[in-house]
C-alpha cells in the first residue's frame, strides 16, 4: 500500500530537481496544444456552417429591401407559388429571424440583446425540392423590384467542403508534426531526470525493486506535465473564444447566417481532447525515454 504514495513523492521530488525543464516542457507543450485547439475551433466552426449551409440547400431566401410593405412581399410571393419546382413559398420575418439566430447561439445569445435595432432584413423563403431549380428562381427574384439579395445554397456548400478538405488535411499534417515535437520534449526531460538518478536506480535494481516500481515515477511525471498542460490550454483557450464570440459573434451571424458554435459544446468537448492529448504526449515521451535508458 505504500509504493504508490512513495512513487508519488519521487515524482514530485524529480519535477522539483529538474524544474526548469518541466517548465520548458509545460510552455512548449501548452503552446503546442493551443495551436491545436485553434485548429479545432476552425474546423468546428467550417463544419457547424457547412451543416448549416447544407440544411438550408433546398431553400433559396430572398431578402427584401425595408421600404417593401406588406403588399407588395405578398405580390412577391405570388411570383413564385405557381412556377414549377417550387414546393412553397413562406414570409420570414425581421423577428423571426432574430429569434431563430437567438436559438442557435443558446447561452451567447446576449450579444443581441444590446442592438438597439433588429438589422436583419424581412424575406421570402422558396423551397425548391431540386436544388437545380433555384439558380433559375434566384435569377427571377433579383430582376425584382424591392429585392435587397437572394441567399441560395449550392456555389457556398461546395466551396465550404473544399475549404474543409483542405484545412483538414493541412490540421491533420500539422497535429502529426507538433504531437512528435512534443512527444520529443518530454522525452528530452524525462532523460535528463534518468540520467540524474542513474546511479539510485541501478542500486534499486540491486536490491530488488521491480521495473514498475522504477519506471513509475518517470510515468507520472510525464502524464503530470501533460495534465497541467492541458489544464492551461483549456482555460486559454475558453477565455480567448469568449472574446471572439462577444466582438465578432453579430458579425458572423448576419454574414454568414449561423452562429458560432457555443462555448459550452466547443469547450466541454475540446477538454476530453487535451486531457486525452496531454496524457498520451506525456506517457509517449515517458515510455520512449524508459525503453532507452532504463533497458525496459
Amino acid at each position: 500500500m505504500t509504493n504508490p504514495f512513495v512513487m508519488l513523492r519521487q515524482t514530485f521530488s524529480q519535477i522539483g530537481r529538474n524544474m526548469n525543464m518541466t517548465v520548458a516542457s509545460m510552455f512548449s507543450i501548452t503552446a503546442i496544444l493551443l495551436i491545436l485547439g485553434i485548429f479545432f475551433i476552425i474546423l468546428v466552426n467550417i463544419n457547424n456552417i457547412s451543416d448549416s449551409v447544407q440544411e438550408n440547400f433546398g431553400k433559396v431566401q430572398i431578402n427584401l429591401l425595408d421600404s417593401v410593405d406588406e403588399a407588395r412581399s405578398q405580390q412577391i410571393m405570388a411570383e413564385f407559388e405557381p412556377m414549377e419546382g417550387v414546393e412553397g413559398v413562406s414570409f420570414l420575418s425581421r423577428d423571426e429571424a432574430m429569434e431563430n439566430f437567438k436559438k442557435k447561439f443558446g447561452d451567447s445569445a446576449d450579444i443581441f440583446n444590446k442592438l438597439e435595432v433588429n438589422p436583419l432584413p424581412n424575406a421570402i423563403i422558396v423551397k425548391v425540392p431540386e436544388i437545380e431549380n433555384a439558380e433559375g428562381i434566384a435569377k427571377k427574384a433579383e430582376g425584382l423590384e424591392g429585392v435587397e439579395r437572394v441567399n441560395y445554397a449550392q456555389d457556398a456548400v461546395d466551396k465550404l467542403i473544399k475549404i474543409s478538405n483542405y484545412i483538414q488535411l493541412g490540421a491533420l499534417i500539422l497535429i502529426a508534426a507538433l504531437l512528435a515535437i512534443s512527444i520529443v520534449v518530454v522525452s528530452n526531460t524525462i532523460k535528463l531526470t534518468v540520467l540524474a538518478r542513474e546511479r539510485e536506480i541501478t542500486i534499486m535494481k540491486y536490491v530488488g525493486a521491480t521495473n514498475w516500481f522504477i519506471r513509475g515515477p518517470f510515468l507520472l511525471e510525464g502524464i503530470i506535465i501533460g495534465m497541467i498542460s492541458a489544464a492551461v490550454s483549456s482555460i486559454i483557450i475558453a477565455v480567448i473564444y469568449h472574446q471572439v464570440i462577444s466582438i465578432f459573434g453579430l458579425d458572423f451571424a448576419l454574414l454568414m447566417s449561423t452562429s458560432f458554435v457555443t462555448e459550452e459544446f466547443l469547450i466541454k468537448n475540446l477538454i476530453v481532447v487535451y486531457v486525452a492529448l496531454g496524457v498520451s504526449i506525456g506517457s509517449c515521451g515517458s515510455i520512449i525515454s524508459m525503453r532507452r535508458f532504463l533497458d525496459t
